[in-house]
């Protein structure tokens, strides 16, 4: 786990990413010793991979008010004219880090405002 928050945090890029969170996810996961191929380009698909390496899947209702866990990753579904890749993010136990450092749950503005389908993922 600790070397998957590393390497979220230490290769996490300035500002806002590039819309690369579901190969910066893969690579953290590997880091952290996990076998993750990397075929899953899509951040929305990469559900089947957590639970195949030994996530479940956890109820978050409120990720707001939610009191979420160091590794816990979040898969998030696109929104209308959104990147249609959607997004994956780890978190660090204080900040949600994909390719970049979230402000939020949230991974911007867009995904802020319609809030689309997530799913959450505990180790």
């Amino acid at each position: 786990m600790e070397k998957f928050v590393k390497h979220l945090k230490d290769n996490a890029l300035p500002g806002f990413g590039q819309g690369k969170c579901a190969t910066h996810v893969r690579k953290a996961l590997q880091a952290g010793g996990a076998f993750v191929t990397p075929n899953v380009a899509s951040a929305k698909n990469y559900g089947p991979v957590l639970l195949q390496i030994g996530f479940r899947e956890i109820e978050v209702k409120d990720p707001g008010s939610f009191h979420f866990l160091k590794g816990d990753v979040m898969v998030m579904q696109p929104y209308t004219n959104g990147n249609v890749n959607g997004h994956v993010a780890g978190y660090t136990g204080t900040k949600w880090v994909s390719d970049f450092v979230q402000t939020d749950f949230w991974a911007g503005p867009g995904y802020r405002a319609e809030k689309p389908a997530y799913v959450v993922y505990r180790y």
